[in-house]
Order: C-alpha cells, then sequence, then structure tokens
C-alpha cells in the first residue's frame, strides 16, 4: 500500500468511510492543499476543496496578500467576495522572492498533498515553485495550474479575464440580446467552469495517486473548460448546422418554445418547453390549446407564433403567471432578481445560503452527501490569522517563527490602517481597470 506525502496511507482520506465513522468525516479530510492563487478561479476552487474536508493553507504575499481583500463592497470593513470564496481556509503569510521564504515553503511541502496555483506559465518558474522543482522535492504532489490559455497554448503569455476566455471559446457569440449583440453573462462563466474542473481533476488525481503512489501535473485552461460546456453547439456545427454557424439554435431563443418573455409589469418569464408534452401543458394552461401543433413552425410562422406569446406575456404580471402556472407541469418558470432567490422556497429547502461560525452569510455547497454531516462552517481567515498556527503544526520552532517574522517573510494577523488599505485599493483598481 502506497503512503501519501504526508505520511499516510494514500487510500486513508478517499475510502468510503465504515458505518462506524464519525458522521462529520468528510470525502477530503486528510489532505492537505497549498493555494497560492488570488481573487476568483483558485480560491473558488480551493474553497469547494475546503468545504469537503481538506486542510486548505492560503498562501498570501506578507504585505498586501490576495488583493480581493480590498474590492468592494465590503462587510465589516472586509471584501464582501473574499469573504465569499475563502470560508474554511488558514492564512499562512510567505514571502516567496525571499531564499528563506522558499525554503519554509518546501518544507511545508513536503507534508503537503496538493498545490493550486493561478499564475500565467512562467511565472512559478521564476519563483521557483514550477512543477518540476515541486515534484523533485515531492513527488506525490499533485499541483494544478489555472491558466486563462493553457501552458502550451500560443496565446499562453497573454493577459486575460472571464469575458476573453468566453469570446475565445465561442459562447458569447451564442449569447446575443434582441439587436444580435454578444451580451456577457450574469457570472463568471470561465472562471467559475475553470475552478470546477479544476475541483474534478484534483480529486481524479488524489484517486489515481492513491493507486500509483505518483502525483500529476494539471495544465487547466479557462478558455478549454468553457469550450468543452459547448457540447450541443458542437454537435450541431460538427453536424453542419446553419444556425450553429449564424449563432442561434434551439437552446438560445431560436424557437417560442425556449425562449424568455415580458411580463405584463415588466418583469420576465422563462419558457422551457422543449419537449411536446410540455408544450402542450403549456398551450393548455395559457388557454390556447389551439397552439399545440405549432411548436414547430418555421419561417413566417414562426415569427407569428413569437408575437402570440409576447402578447400572451404581456397581458398578465410576474406573479400571475407564477400562480396560474405553478398547478401546470410545463417547464416555465420567473426570472428572479437575487433577492428574491435567496428568500425562494427552493434555495431555503436546498440549504443553499447558510451562515458561518460568525453569523456571516454564504452561499451552501451545491453536493450533499448522505452520510456526511456539514461542520460548522468558519469564517475567511484574516491576512496571517494562521501563520503561527500553521508553522507550528509543521514542526518550525518558536525561534524559527521569530526569525522569519524578524526578516519580513512571515507576518501574522495584523491591524491594517484605513489609509493603507485604501492606497491598496486605489492601486489594485488603476491595475485592474475596476
Amino acid at each position: 500500500m502506497v503512503e501519501s506525502s504526508n505520511g499516510t496511507n494514500g487510500l486513508d482520506a478517499l475510502i468510503p468511510a465504515s458505518e462506524n465513522a464519525a458522521p462529520t468525516l468528510r470525502p477530503l479530510s486528510g489532505i492537505k492543499v497549498i493555494d497560492l492563487s488570488r481573487l476568483l478561479p483558485g480560491p473558488y476552487a480551493s474553497m469547494l476543496l475546503a468545504d469537503f474536508g481538506a486542510d486548505v493553507i492560503k498562501i498570501e504575499e506578507p504585505t498586501t496578500g490576495d488583493p480581493a481583500r480590498y474590492m468592494s463592497p465590503k462587510i465589516d470593513e472586509e471584501c464582501a467576495f473574499f469573504k465569499e470564496v475563502n470560508r474554511n481556509k488558514r492564512s499562512l503569510t510567505l514571502n516567496l522572492k525571499d531564499a528563506k521564504g522558499l525554503e519554509t515553503f518546501y518544507r511545508i511541502l513536503a507534508q503537503s498533498d496538493v498545490v493550486l496555483e493561478g499564475f500565467r506559465p512562467g511565472v512559478t518558474e521564476r519563483l521557483g515553485i514550477d512543477y518540476k522543482r515541486v515534484s523533485e522535492a515531492n513527488p506525490a504532489v499533485v499541483y494544478c495550474s489555472i491558466t486563462g490559455y493553457g501552458h502550451d497554448s500560443p496565446l499562453k503569455d497573454r493577459s486575460g479575464h472571464d469575458v476573453n476566455y468566453l469570446g475565445l471559446a465561442g459562447l458569447l457569440g451564442l449569447t446575443m440580446d434582441d439587436r444580435g449583440k454578444p451580451t456577457i453573462p450574469g457570472t463568471q462563466l470561465a472562471d467559475l467552469g475553470g475552478a470546477l474542473m479544476a475541483v474534478i481533476a484534483i480529486q481524479s488525481a488524489l484517486l489515481l495517486r492513491a493507486k500509483t503512489g505518483k502525483g500529476q501535473f494539471i495544465d487547466l485552461s479557462m478558455t478549454d473548460s468553457v469550450l468543452s460546456m459547448m457540447p450541443i453547439v458542437a454537435a450541431g456545427h460538427f453536424a453542419g448546422s446553419a444556425k450553429i454557424a449564424e449563432g442561434r439554435y434551439e437552446l438560445t431563443s431560436a424557437n417560442p418554445y425556449y425562449a424568455i418573455y415580458r411580463t405584463k409589469d415588466g418583469r420576465h418569464m422563462s419558457l422551457g418547453a422543449l419537449e411536446p408534452k410540455f408544450w402542450e401543458n403549456f398551450c393548455v394552461a395559457i388557454g390556447r390549446p389551439d397552439l399545440k401543433k405549432r411548436q414547430f413552425d418555421e419561417g413566417k410562422k414562426r415569427e407569428d407564433l413569437f408575437n402570440i406569446l409576447k402578447r400572451q406575456f404581456g397581458s398578465k404580471t410576474q406573479s400571475e403567471w407564477i400562480e396560474l402556472l405553478s398547478q401546470h407541469d410545463a417547464c416555465c418558470e420567473p426570472v428572479l432578481n437575487f433577492a428574491e432567490v435567496v428568500d425562494h422556497p427552493n434555495t431555503v429547502a436546498r440549504k443553499m445560503v447558510t451562515q458561518d461560525s460568525a453569523g456571516r452569510p454564504h452561499l451552501g455547497n451545491p453536493i450533499k452527501f448522505s452520510d456526511v454531516e456539514q461542520p460548522e462552517m468558519r469564517p475567511s481567515p484574516k491576512l496571517g490569522e494562521h501563520t503561527q498556527e500553521i508553522l507550528k503544526e509543521f514542526g518550525f520552532t518558536l525561534d524559527e517563527e521569530k526569525q522569519l517574522a524578524k526578516r519580513g517573510i512571515t507576518r501574522a494577523q495584523t491591524n491594517w490602517s484605513s489609509g493603507f488599505v485604501g492606497f491598496v485599493s486605489r492601486v489594485f483598481r488603476s491595475m485592474t481597470g475596476r
């Protein structure tokens, strides 16, 4: 049986728990993750790993830490966004540009299982923490690199953000408004999709390591992730569909039975009556059984059907449509704003809004296990909050801790002055254009 990098049996944290196991044991309990990422993609991925029980050590630069800490809006003078994606983690400040800081990193690496980073290709080589050197120090480590375009891409050196990856992957070309202009989705699909792929990849690599004893380098491109989530579009293109080439197909408002309609009060309803049985149920619900056979109208007849449904939806308010359609299995639901989503019975029943131990709200984890009791959620860490605690756990003496702090390689939790935080916030906004 192989052993993991932290000296435990490689399967211990991955095999199903026995019937007598503690109910709070989570799937990734015992797995240690070094998280070098910042902002959204990497932190969202490591948050999910932490939710699953991994010990996520968030390594941050001692002076400023993750730039997301200084973004608005704020809750209790702390960034609300940072809090949302960094729960259940511990913060260790460490200057990786200092030789002693690099040595500290490798001492922690020796007892860790996963490294997660989101730098542009080439940065980790300059820092001395690229996979080649990391794997030489710990061959069992799973190393996941999240980038915009991939390590062997001709675009690997280009900067980018979510909207760029969505454009390059073709998704924006399929997300049009009524005038045919591409629209930006309401959430960061490339960032979050890449993060989800990273979690899948890391867990798969850990399972493989349990069999082989060897780690893995994961080259995760956010552009690739978006492209991989378009199988229906790809199928249409490979089949030579003209609609796909035009940027419209049956699941992007090309047909009346799968579209969004404005209501009398200026709100909207989403209709997804794709299958004939749901379309027929919808026609009955709105009092237009004569439309049952017109679902797949083409050309001018299709445009006429669009206009009929626009007038129909415009005759009632959204709340009236909700009440009318609640008794019909017709795949028609309201388009809600986020405040309404939070209070919706489905959100409440699924516990998708929860609180951490400090009483602050968070979005819940969408993955529900049958035999895992979700333990109390810890709030996001202060910058350097766990520095001394982590160093002690990894065998650093008190004298070593003091020397690291004296040289500015580490920095325990401090109370930043409002002036300094404001300065960092202004610098960050100027760098990102926000």
